[in-house]
């Protein structure tokens, strides 16, 4: 590298994975970018382990270790890429939701935990990365945080997409809190949903990040089945993508019921029932099986997905209610998540998840997240327009009230 220009890196610290890109803060390019798994998923795979976890002080230091730890690595590998001098690294800037950016911090975890479930900062936050834990010393920026359950990770995703942004605009970030906001011409209404880790394969049978050798596309031609994996690397694992997509075609091939079923080979009128097989003691169906690896899902995997998309579905239902509009007279909708691969619109129409307008209106943006902290460090006044656009965001709580558990029973069907 030969430019002596100064750098900075952007972060989107995902319950299950990391993301990091390195930016050019004079010309504004993407350098590089890498991702890896969370190194916290030892404590659980979900934010409330995390957070029941973390209640400890020493395993909250432990956590906030770890993470600083792998995120300094992340940073110098980026460096290290493009052959950059240390003293062009001048400044960091994360995103995460609120679990991911207290723990950064080191800071108590009950005010998450349990209610009135409010985060410990909402504004956002200078610190440096020492406070973070890091060896090195320098500024960094975290993300607002609107509520206990609706982050920076969300604030970044809607800040870097809000030049696009029209009335009846529904967004959509899938990950272990199925972010959710809509725009409906003067401000953001927003809110999430526990959807667990299954929309990013974490917690399945075989389930992985996307990092290579992760099955990211399942297709069918009659009754062969067709993998693609990340990286073109043998199979040895599923991610986010994988899982909708396999869950997709086993339903149209009918092997999957509209409950979530796991048919019995004898009800299956082709060669896909002799992938019908008994693993661990319950029901799967093996997508991948070689000298190193078998690769499937199972019945619970099919259920941990249903109950993602119960969750997802009935988030959507009260926040299109809230603000007065219905699947139908959306005029776009953009999707982003850590999945592995761009994610089809018709993938989550056949889960039941997106009606035929939704899959017309669609979109699909890589990174969202990351690239709103991008954004956001790249302008000259980032931390005025981050705050002004940040309170026009107005959060909807759903966690324990009746009219969200009720629609999550009505939707746990892949109908």
């Amino acid at each position: 590298m030969t430019s002596t220009n100064p750098l900075a890196v952007a972060f989107d610290l995902g319950t299950t994975t990391i993301a990091a890109s390195l930016v050019d803060l004079a010309t504004g390019a993407r350098l590089a970018a890498t991702s890896s798994l969370n190194p916290q998923r030892p404590w659980g795979a979900d934010v409330l382990s995390r957070l029941q976890a973390a209640a400890d002080p020493l395993v909250l230091a432990a956590l906030k270790e770890t993470l600083a730890a792998e995120m300094e690595r992340m940073a110098e590998e980026l460096l290290a890429r493009v052959g950059a001098w240390p003293q062009q690294f001048t400044r960091v800037a994360l995103a995460g939701n609120p679990a991911m950016e207290q723990i950064a911090l080191g800071l108590p975890s009950a005010s998450l935990a349990y209610p009135p479930f409010r985060p410990q900062f909402k504004s956002a936050r200078e610190a440096a990365t020492g406070e973070l834990g890091w060896r090195r010393d320098l500024p960094a920026f975290l993300f607002p945080l609107p509520s206990g359950f609706v982050g920076g990770d969300l604030v970044a995703f809607l800040y870097g997409c809000r030049d696009s942004a029209r009335p009846g605009t529904l967004y959509l970030d899938l990950g272990t809190n199925a972010e959710m906001a809509i725009f409906d011409g003067e401000r953001y209404l927003a809110t999430s949903a526990a959807a667990g880790p299954a929309f990013e394969g974490g917690n399945l049978s075989c389930g992985m990040a996307a990092l290579p050798g992760a099955i990211a596309g399942v297709s069918l031609e009659g009754d062969r089945l067709k993998l693609a994996t990340i990286g073109g690397a043998p199979a040895r694992g599923i991610c986010g993508s994988g899982v909708l997509e396999a869950v997709a075609a086993l339903l149209e091939a009918g092997v999957i019921d509209p409950t979530g079923r796991i048919k019995a080979p004898g009800e299956i009128g082709s060669n896909l029932a002799n992938r019908i097989q008994e693993v661990e003691g319950g029901t799967a169906f093996v997508l991948h099986r070689d000298a190193k690896a078998t690769v499937y899902l199972s019945q619970e995997d099919i259920r941990a997905l249903q109950l993602a998309k119960g969750a997802l579905k009935a988030g959507m239902e009260i926040l299109l209610a809230r603000a007065g509009l219905g699947f139908e007279t959306l005029t776009r909708v953009v999707l982003t998540g850590s999945f592995g691969a761009v994610l089809a619109p018709q993938v989550l129409k056949t889960v039941g998840v997106f009606n035929k307008n939704m899959v017309i209106v669609s979109g699909f943006i890589r990174e969202g997240a990351l690239c709103g902290v991008e954004r956001f460090l790249l302008e000259p006044e980032g931390e005025r327009a981050l705050e002004e656009f940040s309170a026009g965001i107005k959060v909807l709580p759903l966690s324990g009230t009746a009219a969200f558990e009720k629609r999550f029973l009505a939707n746990l069907n892949f109908d």
